[in-house]
């Protein structure tokens, strides 16, 4: 495994990022597809996953979409990786079928277990509200200055 969050994962934190810009309106996934040329159908399953985490809520039909469920400070970033990773094993002894021949004498699965549980304390203190701070800049091709003059 790569130290780096799944596509799946990734496409999830940008739709909570774009749904919690545009909280004044029903958003649709098509919009969302286009906005960060991403596939509708690898986004049609990253909604699902998060209307059954209790993210999102979707709105059908005619003038339907999906907003966010929750206010923003309540949405988790850890939580939110947690549930969106199938696979945080960084070796392959922390699989419980291993081959590693040093196994038994090894430190390092209890070095990189503290690692993923220092990497968890710190994602646990961030929300979707503070991944929001420069909402300009979040929307594709648009440029956020609001930094620029403090």
């Amino acid at each position: 495994m790569a130290m780096r969050l799944s596509a799946f994962c990734d496409y999830t934190l940008r739709v909570l990022m774009y749904l919690g810009v545009r909280k004044d309106r029903l958003v649709t996934i098509a919009e969302i597809a286009a906005a960060h040329d991403i596939s509708k159908s690898h986004l049609m399953k990253v909604v699902h996953h998060l209307g059954l985490n209790g993210y999102i809520e979707t709105v059908r039909g005619k003038g339907g979409g999906i907003r966010l469920a929750r206010a923003p400070r309540q949405i988790v970033v850890g939580d939110v990786i947690r549930q969106s990773e199938s696979d945080f094993a960084m070796a392959e002894c922390f699989a419980g079928h291993a081959t590693c021949r040093i196994q038994g004498a090894c430190c390092l699965p209890g070095i990189l277990d503290e690692a993923l549980r220092a990497m968890f304390l710190v994602l646990d203190r961030y929300t979707l509200a503070d991944l929001l701070r420069a909402p300009n800049g979040l929307v594709p091709g648009a440029v956020d200055f609001s930094g620029a003059l403090g």
